[in-house]
């Protein structure tokens, strides 16, 4: 039999994430208190305004295969995969090689109906439409300087900033990311979705010290991010999310809407924030995979795909075990060590695997 969406009402420490309470969800103020983490990563387009992106049409339809029996190796015991979901507070987990579901399991009275938090991943759509703007003829160069393109931020150093550089996270412009709420991103997510909201260049251009030239040290920083949001606003003329809606969601035949949530000003929060259900991250998943082709159809341009995924000699900052002790940096994604071109797209608390040489997702 062909696999098909698995439920589950319950989930590991249930109690705790607010099972008894179906899952509650609370206020932005209250987002990250346990017993709303379900919901809060479920439905985080219900406690802020957020822009729709269509489903297709004509959604493009996964195959399905029975379900394998999938195990791994951890602490140096061979699991099975129900081992990991009992043990991981997982809210759901997609399995799919090439065009086929292999595996799709929801927990905490999640389905396969529920838009997911990307959190961080986001960081990768923005970049990917980046390059195609890019192709477009809509951004002239990414060694352009950001203040060619937002002149708001002329005179500022993310203002002699060039693309490139905010790409691979190394503006040499500080930021402090570290999620103790009393850093420099907590401010940026203040002004962005206070009320009634900072103009978001203003918010950036406070970030205004420079400790390192740009493209020589890598350093993560959001407000990279959101710049490159600024970017595409300014050169393509419409919200992030229609041109997500018009250069990939719909050529990828998205199966649901999907949802980018915006600041007081109407501006995409391009550094974390858009929701989509399980099947469309694997849609853009399999995109990713093909190098940026679909169906034969170049929906991203493959050079872009290969230069987001490379690095480059000269830029050894970026290396795996280089950025970080283990992951490398491309064009806003991470790059994974080993002779194989492997990448992932993370976002705090979830995640996107791509490996390369099978095309599992």
């Amino acid at each position: 039999s062909v696999t098909v969406p698995v439920l589950s009402n319950t989930g590991p420490d249930a109690a705790a994430y607010g099972a008894d309470e179906g899952f509650p969800l609370g206020t932005l103020a209250t987002a990250s208190q346990m017993r709303h983490l379900v919901a809060t990563y479920s439905h985080f387009d219900e406690l802020t305004p957020a822009r729709i992106i269509p489903r297709a049409a004509s959604p493009w339809s996964f195959q399905r295969a029975a379900e394998p029996e999938i195990s791994y190796t951890f602490g140096g015991e061979r699991r099975k995969i129900m081992d990991y979901l009992n043990r991981q507070p997982t809210t759901g987990l997609l399995i799919a090689r090439d065009d086929t579901i292999l595996y799709e399991h929801y927990q905490y009275a999640r389905s396969e109906h529920d838009r997911f938090l990307s959190q961080s991943m986001a960081k990768t759509i923005t970049a990917m439409l980046i390059g195609i703007a890019a192709a477009d003829g809509a951004i002239k160069s990414i060694d352009d300087e950001v203040a060619t393109y937002v002149t708001g931020l002329a005179g500022t150093e993310y203002g002699k900033t060039p693309i490139r550089a905010l790409l691979h996270m190394s503006s040499g412009v500080e930021f402090k990311e570290t999620y103790d709420g009393q850093d420099d991103v907590a401010r940026l997510g203040r002004d962005l979705f206070g009320q009634p909201g900072k103009n978001p260049v203003v918010s950036v251009a406070q970030f205004n010290t420079r400790v390192a030239p740009p493209d020589t040290q890598w350093h993560y920083a959001s407000s990279e991010t959101e710049i490159l949001g600024l970017i595409l606003r300014r050169v393509t003329g419409k919200p992030v999310a229609d041109y997500l809606s018009e250069k990939i969601w719909q050529p990828i035949g998205a199966e649901a809407d999907a949802s980018w949530a915006t600041d007081g000003t109407g501006q995409e929060v391009t550094f974390c924030c858009f929701n989509a259900v399980l099947r469309d991250y694997a849609r853009f998943g399999r995109l990713l995979a093909h190098d940026g082709a679909w169906n034969g159809r170049e929906v991203i341009p493959r050079q872009w795909l290969m230069d987001a995924t490379t690095v480059r000699s000269s830029d050894a900052h970026l290396a795996p075990g280089v950025a970080t002790k283990y992951y490398g940096y491309g064009y806003q994604v991470w790059l994974l060590p080993g002779a194989d071109r492997r990448f992932v797209l993370l976002g705090i608390l979830v995640g996107l695997a791509r490996l390369s040489a099978d095309r599992e997702l």
